[in-house]
């Protein structure tokens, strides 16, 4: 059996435990049923750094695979609404919107990422709108291997959240 330490934040206001172990540490999903249904948005930001020849192919359409930030565009949609079915303990939701875009920054050599999801519901989406941005930028990974291993999927992170109990998130300024 593993048992996990109770998490405490430094705040003098704020103490919490993990929410999805029991009290003997062992894993459980968050019971939401007593919970209000608020609006709550996500935002994740992520990238993909890359080879300037290879960010060159990718906005020029010349990687054969095809459109590469059309797909990775696709996949993350996709990506979203599946992820109870990746996260083991994550509630399976109705999204009422998913918004991917793939945005070249040639400054960089990268392919910048950001996913918004949104729903009324119980329990937030930030494992939704994380999961879209990961799966976009494997997938961008997957369709221009041939020409640069040496990608690399960098800064995956939440940068806003709202609703729920918990309040606003935002984060200071990423990628």
């Amino acid at each position: 059996m593993i048992i996990f330490a109770d998490l405490t934040y430094n705040s003098a206001t704020m103490s919490k435990k993990l929410t999805h172990l029991d009290e003997q540490g062992q894993a459980k999903m968050v019971d939401v049923g007593q919970k209000p249904e608020t609006e709550r948005v996500a935002v994740a930001r992520g990238s993909v750094l890359m080879q300037p020849e290879t960010l060159q192919l990718i906005i020029e359409g010349n990687i054969k695979k095809g459109d590469v930030l059309t797909i990775a565009q696709l996949a993350g949609v996709m990506a979203a609404k599946r992820t109870s079915e990746l996260i083991p303990l994550c509630h399976p939701l109705l999204l009422t919107h998913i918004d991917v875009v793939c945005t070249p920054n040639q400054a960089a050599s990268r392919v910048d990422i950001e996913a918004t999801v949104r729903l009324r519901g119980k329990t937030g989406v930030e494992m939704e709108a994380l999961t879209a941005v990961s799966v976009a930028a494997l997938t961008i990974y997957d369709m221009a291997k041939a020409v640069d291993r040496e990608m690399q999927l960098t800064e995956i992170c939440l940068v806003h959240k709202s609703g729920g109990r918990s309040g606003t998130y935002n984060a200071e300024e990423k990628i």
